[in-house]
C-alpha cells in the first residue's frame, strides 16, 4: 500500500473540468498547458500523473491532414531517401 502524504479536495464543474490544487501543481511541477495522464485501476482507484515524455502518437494530426492523402511506408522511405540525396548534393555545392 502507498503512503498518502496529504489529501486535497476539488470539485468537478458541469463541463467536467477540475482545478488541480496549487500544492499539487507545485509538487508535480505542473505549469500552464501541462498534460496529465489519468489511469483507473480495476478496484476503481484513479491515479493522475504528469506526462513528461512526448510520444510519437502525441504528435499525430499536429500538422493537419496530409495534402497528398495517405502514403505507404515505401513512399515515405523514398521521400526520405530523396531528401538525403538532395541535402548531400547541396552540401557539395558549398
Amino acid at each position: 500500500m502507498v503512503n498518502v502524504r496529504e489529501r486535497y479536495l476539488g470539485k468537478v464543474t458541469s463541463k467536467g473540468q477540475t482545478t488541480v490544487p496549487k500544492e499539487v501543481r507545485d509538487f508535480l511541477g505542473l505549469g500552464e498547458g501541462a498534460q496529465v495522464e489519468w489511469s483507473i485501476d480495476d478496484d476503481g482507484k484513479a491515479t493522475v500523473r504528469p506526462r513528461r515524455k512526448l510520444r510519437a502518437v502525441d504528435l499525430a494530426g499536429m500538422l493537419g491532414p496530409s495534402p497528398v492523402g495517405p502514403v505507404t511506408v515505401e513512399e515515405m522511405n523514398e521521400a526520405i531517401g530523396d531528401a538525403v540525396v538532395e541535402q548531400y548534393e547541396r552540401s557539395l555545392r558549398r
